[in-house]
């Protein structure tokens, strides 16, 4: 949305984004991406109005806690530009503390007039965020007040696989801004620091990945950190940087497979991971995902052992490629590990999704089980909770395949991840601070040396 002299503003690009979409299920990066980043706003505006759309996804149970105790209309009421206004302007006032009081409130509610709406309602919206505004001080704090800004719905099914406590603690760190994690692929975790620090960027070692920095401070653009565009690391969690692990050790000459490369983070790691000669597939078959794939391989430096194919895992298949040697499957999922990073994921989803994902899941493991070799590896994973994504499909997968044997995963991680790992060999880490929510298995098929 535009001020009087015709320049967008960062309050009306996210209420607008919010309001488009609202009801929809899709990601709210596509919003994003086309009302906010590619807007016309400065470096800073888009990233206030960002942040503004992320934290009204990640408090939005709060925001309305405390909008229903002042406005005189009930939530229900309201249209949603209106609610989505007023969930913008609470954020404001609550949370982000560098605003003003007073521009919380004149910026939120000037971005509703370039929108055309009626007195009646601006003032409404003035007269109740003036309210919040002055009774701050007196309001309770979200974790007192016991919202867990989650549907009830995944909160109950939480509450039955992990119990109250466990349930609770996702819901909190869902809830936080998650920190920027690297993952220093083409120069050590040590050298990378130290490139950091002498921009005056503070850097942390991640606890789990070898290889992983955290950037507990840093809010600028990814592509204005040093080493950025030599390819010296890339922005990658580190249960991800993990997983990439699990289909070790590499064989010199060996042949690879990314089954579900998507933007190519962890084909990028599994290309830094090769040995001499070895060689690495991945299949995607979105064209934007193609274009972007290759720009990543390229900016890192590892374009040259990966060959891309612009398709499907079927259809790859169907060329009849020579059998591999290790196959990772990092299938499509419900993402509700990465709530934390993607906070519409919690809004997004239904009870229903995960019997049509399971499906989906299971199809992409039978096509790469048939293009494996024998003593090869295949590695199955998902950022989600749900055990009908990740525990069902394995043992439905083994059920059918006599030939695969599940191995431990920690035998083939670092020391410092094998706490990640449960019982019965799984690499199942929780969000934390640290790290998302995943799951990982590893299956090696009988035969070979």
């Amino acid at each position: 949305m535009k001020k009087k002299d015709g320049k967008q503003t960062s309050r009306g690009q996210a209420i607008a984004c919010l309001v488009a979409w609202n009801g929809t299920g899709k990601p709210i990066q596509g919003f994003l991406d086309t009302l906010v980043y590619d807007s016309g706003l400065s470096h800073e505006d888009r990233q206030l109005a960002g942040m503004l759309v992320f934290g009204v996804l990640r408090r939005q149970g709060y925001l309305d806690a405390i909008i229903s105790r002042f406005a005189k209309t009930a939530l229900r009421k309201m249209e949603p530009l209106t609610l989505f206004a007023f969930r913008v302007g609470v954020l404001q006032l609550c949370f982000l503390e560098r605003i003003p009081a007073a521009a919380a409130v004149n910026e939120t509610v000037a971005a509703l007039k370039t929108m055309h709406q009626p007195a009646w309602l601006l003032g409404f919206v003035n007269a109740t965020l003036r309210a919040i505004a002055k009774e701050k001080a007196s309001l309770t704090e979200p974790e007192a007040v016991g919202l867990l800004d989650h549907p009830v719905w995944l909160l109950e099914r939480w509450r039955k696989h992990f119990g109250e406590e466990t349930m609770r603690e996702i819901c909190r760190i869902n809830s936080l801004e998650p920190q920027l994690c690297l993952h220093s692929l083409r120069t050590g975790r040590e050298e990378l620091a130290r490139l950091l620090a002498a921009q005056e960027i503070r850097s942390v070692a991640g606890q789990y990945a070898p290889e992983s920095l955290l950037l507990p401070d840093w809010r600028g653009a990814i592509t204005s950190l040093p080493g950025f565009a030599n390819g010296l690391f890339q922005v990658q969690d580190q249960a991800a940087q993990l997983v990439c692990q699990l289909l070790g050790p590499f064989r010199e000459q060996g042949r690879y497979l990314d089954g579900c490369a998507g933007l190519g983070g962890k084909t990028c790691a599994l290309a830094a991971l090769l040995p001499a000669g070895a060689a690495l597939n991945a299949v995607e078959p979105d064209e934007r995902r193609v274009r972007l794939l290759h720009e990543n391989l390229k900016r890192q430096k590892v374009q040259a052992q990966v060959s891309i194919f612009p398709g499907d895992l079927a259809a790859f298949a169907a060329s009849k490629p020579l059998l591999f040697d290790g196959i990772l499957i990092d299938a499509p999922c419900s993402g509700t590990g990465v709530i934390r990073r993607h906070p519409d994921i919690r809004w997004n989803r239904q009870p229903g999704d995960f019997a049509a994902l399971q499906a989906t899941q299971l199809s992409l493991l039978n096509t790469a089980a048939k293009l494996l070799a024998p003593g090869g590896v295949l590695v199955y994973a998902t950022c989600s909770l749900e055990p009908e994504e990740n525990q069902q499909v394995i043992e439905q997968f083994l059920s059918v395949h006599n030939d695969f044997r599940l191995k431990d995963c920690r035998d083939f991680l670092p020391a410092s991840a094998v706490s990640l790992v449960d019982k019965q060999g799984f690499f199942l880490p929780l969000p934390a601070e640290e790290i998302e929510g995943f799951f990982a298995a590893r299956l090696e098929r009988v035969g070979g040396e």
